[in-house]
């Protein structure tokens, strides 16, 4: 089973959700997607694996969020290369397993997909 973990230490949930995916015996490959942000292509199939639209994926809270994304009039292709370019604003951590994917708040939501 190929697992990976779009991770930030910095998170507490995304440091509960790499811990319960060890738990559970598996060594998840950890991406570090503020160091390595995912390539659109990537990102738009994380997008389809969530079920989820660009906006729903963004944190609103972040300001490259208010600065780049509130209140503009983005195609959703423009909405992931933003993303893309401001890694902060993807909500984390993600989970990808079996061409699935599960964004970990709360953590326990990744385990169906283990």
């Amino acid at each position: 089973m190929s697992v990976k973990i779009y991770h930030n230490p910095r998170c507490s949930k995304s440091r509960q959700t790499l811990a319960l995916i060890e738990e559970k015996g598996i060594q998840p490959e950890i991406i570090l997607y503020l160091e390595t942000p995912p390539a659109q292509e990537e990102l738009t199939e994380i997008l389809k694996q969530l079920g989820k639209k660009p906006e729903e994926l963004m944190r609103k809270g972040e300001q490259e969020y208010k600065d780049h994304i509130k209140g503009q009039d983005l195609s959703e292709q423009q909405q992931i290369e933003t993303m893309v370019t401001y890694p902060k604003m993807i909500e984390r951590p993600i989970v990808v397993s079996n061409s699935q994917a599960r964004v970990g708040r709360p953590p326990e939501s990744v385990l169906e997909i283990l």
